[in-house]
């Protein structure tokens, strides 16, 4: 079919606001996402109802099902929850949990481990989300952290601190769209000015040892620590996730750790080796070759080969009972799986109307008076378009090479541009309700996925607040010091402020102690 007639226009932006817009509306994801999908079909077909059913199912969903890379993501996907089932009737997940309680000494420990467990697994934010989700949901529970919290804390501890890390396949995606210079130099030199990712990590400490939350977040753990509810809103495969409890009693820590080890051995072999690592290429250019995709699938699937040998030698579960969780674990994750699948071809749908073209338009002749502001406007667009697009590589894609043209003038912006571009991208990634990390993060809680949408909200733009502010005084700087300060103290001040605020919710000093000692 021709170019449509609203190619690069403002309507490529109205798929994707529809679907949001209707999802917070009706609480209802898998719904409004297809309209979202059968809107963006419509504005590029026309009145041709044969053109908007093929665009939407040919164009979209069975594009996105028939790509590559999508599939090796939606393998690892389900390999995971494979293996997830598989720690869970083994029991590893009840040792490690009551192992943990005899360790994690309060709520804010085991928050804080949480965290840590984040940073410490920065190679991908997929592996992140889920692995860090399977691994403390134990911890957190016991603690009474409600599930919408501990998808704040995944979800935060993803795309954000990929984005900071030179060893991790965001790196390698960004040194991909800058061209004609080296990519991991430039990413290494532009840490210092992402903000979003550095005040998000302030941000996450600052509420753990405040022991506070606000907006509704505040009203989710309010009911987790004092009703025991930990969902409030209870996602449909939560029970099937969280089979913890049903597992064998004979499961030791080592049921847990080692699989979790092996896993994230065999990913990051499976990354460096799509790189070219075993053909030559050092371990950072591996890195930055490599297909996450393939990496992860990879590197999951001969995972899911040794932990079931493993716990059949162990004979911790028989070999009949490991191939039942194949069936348990791909129905664990349905709901991520057809949510990642309708946000693809949604995406697929603003492709098509040239979401990217429209942008790159609005952006492209930025200068003259505004040079300074530069770093500050382009935050806020990359904001807009990974928010609406639920992609942050693909915002890098669009807005990094038009920041490279932009600074050819300005070389002392470069760095703050370029930091600019991916900082916004990933505050959409870290909260549109389209975006893959976003719907993975809910899946390794086993949160509902628009309560986590609708608590975490508040928090990330309350940190893309403050990093425009900074970003304003980048453009009058040449050094990152003084931004990086004025965040943090702004930061922490607005924090201060919103926990004497009425709305807020200040966890008691009794819930923040091991249960076990309250018995």
């Amino acid at each position: 079919m021709d170019t449509p007639a609203l190619y690069a226009t403002a309507w490529a932006v109205l798929p994707p606001l529809i679907a949001i817009v209707l999802a917070l509306i009706t609480k209802e994801v898998f719904s409004s996402l297809f309209i979202g999908v059968l809107c963006g079909a419509v504005l590029y077909a026309g009145a041709d109802f044969n053109g908007i059913v093929s665009h939407a199912l040919n164009d979209g969903i069975i594009a996105s099902l028939s790509d590559s890379y999508n599939v090796g993501i939606l393998v690892f996907l389900v390999i995971l929850g494979i293996i997830v089932a598989l720690m869970n009737l083994s029991g590893g997940s009840k040792a490690f949990g009551k192992w943990a309680l005899t360790r994690v000494r309060s709520r804010v420990a085991a928050e804080v481990a949480t965290v840590i467990l984040g940073i410490i697994i920065f190679v991908d934010d997929y592996f992140n989300c889920l692995t860090v989700g399977s691994v403390m949901k134990p911890v957190t529970d016991n603690f009474r952290v409600s599930r919408a919290k501990l998808a704040y804390i995944i979800d935060a501890t993803a795309a954000p601190v990929c984005i900071i890390a030179p060893v991790s396949s965001w790196a390698a995606a960004v040194s991909g769209f800058v061209e004609g210079q080296n990519g991991i130099s430039v990413f290494i030199h532009a840490i210092p000015y992402n903000f979003y990712a550095l005040f998000t990590l302030v941000m996450m400490f600052s509420l753990i040892f405040m022991k506070f939350d606000y907006a509704k977040m505040s009203q989710f753990e309010m009911n987790a620590v004092e009703n025991g509810d930990l969902f409030t809103i209870k996602d449909k495969n939560a029970d099937l996730a969280d089979a913890a409890d049903q597992g064998s009693d004979n499961g030791t820590v080592l049921d847990l750790i080692l699989p979790v080890i092996v896993l994230i051995i065999c990913c990051v072999v499976g990354m460096i080796h799509s790189g070219g690592f075993f053909s030559g290429e050092s371990f950072i250019n591996a890195f930055a070759n490599s297909d996450a995709s393939v990496g992860l699938s990879m590197g999951s699937l001969i995972a899911l080969i040794i932990i079931i040998i493993y716990y059949t030698c162990r004979r911790t579960i028989s070999f009949t009972e490991c191939c039942g969780c194949i069936p348990e674990g791909l129905k664990a994750m349905a709901s991520p799986i057809l949510i990642l699948t309708l946000a693809w071809s949604l995406k697929a749908m603003t492709d098509s109307l040239g979401l990217a073209d429209f942008v790159g338009g609005l952006v492209k002749n930025m200068g003259g008076a505004f040079v300074a502001f530069i770093p500050a406007i382009l935050f806020l667009i990359s904001c807009a378009l990974a928010f609406a697009s639920g992609t942050s590589w693909g915002t890098f894609g669009i807005l990094i090479p038009i920041g490279l043209a932009i600074t050819e003038s300005q070389p002392h912006l470069m760095m703050p541009v370029m930091a600019a571009c991916m900082a916004g991208a990933v505050y959409g990634d870290h909260c549109s309700p389209i975006s893959d990390t976003t719907i993975m993060a809910s899946a390794g809680a086993s949160c509902d996925h628009l309560t986590h949408v609708t608590t975490q909200f508040p928090y990330a733009t309350t940190v893309a607040a403050v990093s425009t502010v900074s970003y304003i005084i980048a453009g009058f700087t040449s050094s990152p010091v003084i931004p990086l300060i004025v965040g943090v103290v702004l930061m922490i001040g607005t924090l201060v402020f919103f926990k004497k605020s009425s709305g807020s919710y200040i966890v008691p000093e009794s819930a923040n102690k091991n249960p076990e000692a309250n018995a």
